[in-house]
């Protein structure tokens, strides 16, 4: 996993240079998996099956420094001491609708975590997000969370997002996506700079209708087949 500080400026001529809490996930398989997620011909089935993969693969990452204990248990030989993790403590939270994509392949590498969820659409004129679904597991101030969306594109759902969840003083909050550009990275870091963000990509630009270039379309659509 690449720091955003290692990126080449040179292939990416629009990034700040030097930030250690963009990290992006450059396994070949994480990699290899997206960019045929990208090609516009992949069904909706594939670019659905992709996607449960690539959040597999990529949940792998954002959960390398969860805190393990030490548990005792027996094997088919003798007792021993093991580490587990507590995923009770761990809460993914998906932004409405998308994020659920991202969800399902989460889910299936820690199944013991909670699941919140924050419904947020995008006003189509002012590209502006605007809440009308807000529900989390109870006690989150013992909880580190993740929150997944596919798209951070502008930032102003995952600065929405994470502005809520701030009100309920979790333990810690990172933010898991699939693509970002340079646009989307600055606005969520001068909102909530001590939250770090994985990403698979990081492309090359927002057009003036809040798409990411070159992307890969409306990442809801695409995996709901709504369009």
């Amino acid at each position: 996993m690449a720091p955003y500080s290692e990126i080449h400026d040179e292939a990416h001529p629009h990034m700040t240079p030097r930030n250690d809490k963009v990290h992006l996930i450059d396994h070949p398989l994480v990699q290899h998996k997206l960019t045929l997620m990208r090609r516009k011909d992949a069904s909706t089935n594939t670019f659905r099956t992709l996607l449960n993969e690539l959040s597999m693969l990529m949940a792998y990452e954002v959960t390398r420094d969860m805190p393990t204990q030490n548990i005792e248990i027996e094997t088919p030989l003798e007792k021993t001491i093991s580490k587990v993790i507590d995923g009770k403590k761990l809460v993914f939270v998906s932004i409405l609708r998308a994020g659920n994509g991202i969800l399902e392949g989460m889910l299936s590498v820690v199944p013991g975590a909670r699941v919140g969820h924050v419904g947020l659409y995008r006003d189509p004129k002012t590209l502006t997000a605007v809440e009308y679904y807000f529900k989390m597991p109870h006690d989150m101030e013992a909880r580190d969370i993740v929150v997944v969306d596919p798209m951070l594109a502008t930032g102003n759902s995952a600065i929405a997002a994470v502005d809520r969840l701030k009100e309920l003083n979790p333990k810690s909050i990172k933010f898991v996506c699939l693509l970002t550009c340079p646009e989307g990275i600055a606005a969520l870091q001068k909102a909530h700079p001590d939250v770090p963000i994985y990403t698979a990509a990081i492309d090359r630009e927002l057009n003036d209708h809040g798409y990411i270039l070159p992307g890969l379309g409306d990442a809801g659509d695409r995996i709901f087949g709504t369009k």
